[in-house]
């Protein structure tokens, strides 16, 4: 279970001590909530306890600007929130060798199954999300939206690395998302906020619910 859209330290402390196993941390976006400085990215990354992972969700798209930014944040995990040109996964699977690549994959239509299996032999997981990436401001995450839970069951079921659903979760449908879909994990960022924050009795119910399946 992946929390997103981590503002503060003391998010990062609610999100752990309710059991995440991820946090992520929003850098530069055209849209979409929780961007904060990548100064406040690195210190909070800092203060995570092994073996929770700290995710850096980034924009860009060019290999250069994605080691520079991670070099400079230092989470152990890059989720790329937008599609990089053709050849461009390797290359920067190849500049960052101990770091996990976690590819979101935009899920609009049928298509999407083909746009993922394409990447995945070049990341650690795919991420399913409810963006528009064809917006002329690109809405890339963060959208509140659930998606098409059939296409991403068939991206699970074909791709053969641990996918990631996110996209609209909330308390009380995600039991329903599990189900339909199997995923590896979940992402979830605005079912837990209120006002903009991290609230601790929505992160305590949607643990619950979960903990449920494993009764």
């Amino acid at each position: 279970m992946k929390v997103c859209c981590i503002l503060s330290e003391e998010e990062a402390r609610i999100a752990v001590r309710h059991g995440a196993a991820a946090l992520g941390l929003v850098s530069r976006m055209p849209s979409g909530p929780g961007v904060i400085s990548e100064e406040r990215i690195a210190e909070i990354a800092s203060k995570v306890p092994p073996p929770v992972g700290t995710f850096l969700l980034s924009s860009s798209t060019e290999v250069d600007a994605l080691v520079a930014e991670h070099r400079r944040t230092r989470t152990n995990t890059l989720q790329l929130v937008d599609s990089l040109p053709p050849g461009h996964l390797q290359r920067l699977r190849e500049a960052l060798p101990g770091v996990r690549l976690v590819q979101v994959i935009h899920v609009t239509g049928p298509s999407s199954l083909d746009e993922a299996l394409s990447v995945a032999p070049w990341v650690d997981a795919l991420l399913l999300d409810s963006g528009n990436p064809t917006l002329a401001v690109k809405e890339l995450g963060g959208t509140g939206r659930v998606h098409d839970w059939e296409v991403s069951r068939r991206i699970r079921e074909q791709a053969s690395l641990p996918v990631f659903l996110a996209g609209g979760l909330r308390p009380e449908n995600v039991l329903e998302a599990v189900r339909q879909v199997g995923p590896y994990g979940l992402d979830i960022c605005s079912g837990l906020r209120t006002d903009g924050r991290l609230d601790e009795d929505k992160v305590s119910r949607f643990f619950r619910a979960l903990d449920t399946l494993a009764a």
